[in-house]
């Protein structure tokens, strides 16, 4: 493998984990609310609020059912808003992080309605207030489930980072669409996928050792 070649894997690579780390991180603090408040306000939670529920639940479905690849060409107009362009690693963070939002919201609604409405109902009779229960309770329950989730996120969000090279998002996938495919350059494409394999493999197994840490906790 040439001195170029490896330049130009590592920049990517950094495209590729700046992309990641934002629109995951941007998209957690959106996420994480979002599959609470749809927990909370459901018919059955303790704070039931049935028409705010289902037009949410709708507007993350909506936003889910999108690939992402259509996701990211509809909104354009939009990323060029926020950004100022709808080429480069800042223009693919728009995208990935309004993909992987609503993905972390229902992870986390999932989560809290695994905990044991005992631990909730306890904690009303003692007279906890609803945000002492959610986090106090709920949130450090579901913590493995939520961790576990998020790690999916991450490793999906590496996947649509790929896909955004088709638009000249940069990171690893653009450096193998225009080199290893548009100019059939073989000896560029392989070090890319396998790249990628280790980067989701070294992400998916920190994240399962972190849940089985909690887990035992």
């Amino acid at each position: 493998m040439s001195s170029q070649l490896i330049n130009m894997i590592s920049a990517s690579f950094v495209e590729t984990i700046i992309m990641v780390l934002i629109s995951g991180g941007i998209g957690a603090a959106i996420g994480i609310p979002l599959g609470i408040l749809l927990f909370i306000t459901d018919r059955k939670s303790f704070l039931p609020m049935p028409k705010f529920h289902f037009v949410l639940s709708i507007i993350i479905n909506a936003t889910r059912s999108v690939p992402f690849i259509i996701l990211l060409v509809a909104i354009i107009p939009f990323t060029r808003l926020v950004v100022g362009s709808s080429i480069g690693t800042a223009a693919a963070i728009v995208p990935l992080t309004i993909s992987v939002a609503p993905f972390i919201a229902r992870i986390v609604e999932t989560s809290l309605r695994e905990v044991d409405k005992g631990l909730v109902e306890a904690a009303q009779a003692m007279g906890a207030t609803n945000l002492q229960i959610v986090g106090k309770v709920l949130l450090p329950e579901a913590r493995p489930g939520i961790l576990a989730g998020l790690t999916i996120a991450v490793v999906s969000l590496i996947g649509y980072s790929a896909m955004a090279g088709v638009v000249g998002g940069g990171g690893l996938g653009d450096l193998g669409i225009r080199y290893g495919y548009q100019r059939f350059m073989p000896e560029v494409m392989w070090p890319v996928v396998l790249v990628l394999i280790i980067l989701v493999q070294g992400i998916q197994s920190m994240g399962d050792y972190l849940v089985r840490r909690l887990s035992h906790k």
